[in-house]
């Protein structure tokens, strides 16, 4: 009896021995799986930095395609994956480990299933804000540098977290944001913006002669090294845009990268009416409404 209690322990020792031994090749190989798919990521995204054109290879720069924050957000998410993939093995290779000592493994497992659903139930904001985070993340809706308008706050991303997104303001305030209660993201720094002009103009003078003038504006600005890297095509002049009995307002809109049209629109503007004075285009005249003598 006593030999044949010894063969079972050392039966059992083995079989723990191997479920370890499994565990550890298992995770070794998922892991390093997932460090090759994020290499080669990493690697696919350097190599795609030629854009073509300059708009797609300014937008490219401006929304981090084919830069440093690619990358993070890869890195970010092979190591949750690495995370999630140990904290399973090791809870498969323990609850195999206590079955094979004749641990009863079913009160345990209901136990942490109540547990859990306890835990669930009483921190609800935080598993909410654990899961946003990393939707966010992997479906990259905003990044570090971006400015996003979260509805509650708007400010330029200065860390990403998997519960809590930091904000600096135009202020210089710093907001902490929970991820489960962003309901919507405004992202200022995607995609492209656009600059808008409106220069209003005597409702007498020549129309053609003011838009040939705003046109070399437009000229002007698609040449200038300034504007080279934040400009994606060339201004355009609509035309007029409306019309009073006192002004007539004529429109010029610019395409740039995100975030960058306000200096455009200065520039726009500030040039504008400078090349409407120089070829002798008066400005509308603003006459404010006549107010009625006080009575006496």
């Amino acid at each position: 009896m006593n030999q044949q209690n010894a063969l079972i322990d050392l039966q059992n020792v083995l079989l723990i021995g191997l479920v370890i031994l499994v565990s550890l090749i298992a995770r070794w190989l998922i892991v390093r799986v997932i460090k090759i798919s994020v290499r080669r990521v990493i690697r696919q995204s350097r190599n795609a930095t030629d854009v073509p054109g300059r708009a797609g290879r300014i937008l490219a720069a401006a929304t981090g395609a084919n830069s440093e924050r690619h990358e993070q957000r890869v890195t970010t998410l092979g190591t949750l994956l690495r995370s999630i993939v140990t904290f399973v093995i090791l809870a498969i290779a323990i609850t195999t480990i206590l079955a094979l000592l004749d641990v009863p493994v079913t009160p345990l497992l209901a136990s942490a299933g109540v547990g859990g659903i306890a835990l669930g139930f009483g921190a609800q904001s935080l598993v909410k804000d654990f899961l946003s985070g990393i939707a966010m993340i992997i479906e990259d809706q905003y990044g570090v540098g971006d400015l996003i308008d979260t509805g509650s706050v708007t400010g330029t991303v200065e860390d990403v977290g998997l519960r809590v997104t930091r904000l600096r303001d135009s202020s210089g305030q710093v907001w902490y944001v929970r991820n489960g209660e962003i309901l919507r993201v405004g992202n200022h720094s995607q995609g492209w913006s656009t600059a808008i002009a409106d220069i209003p103009i005597s409702p007498d003078e020549d129309i053609a002669k003011a838009l040939a003038a705003l046109d070399t504006v437009a000229d002007s600005l698609d040449h200038d090294p300034d504007f080279t890297e934040v400009l994606l095509d060339k201004p355009t002049v609509v035309g007029v845009n409306a019309m009073t009995p006192i002004a007539m307002t004529l429109r010029i809109i610019a395409k740039t990268a995100p975030n960058q049209h306000w200096a455009v629109q200065r520039a726009m503007l500030e040039r504008g009416q400078q090349a409407l004075t120089a070829v002798g285009i008066s400005p509308a005249i603003h006459i404010p409404p006549e107010i009625p003598p006080e009575p006496v």
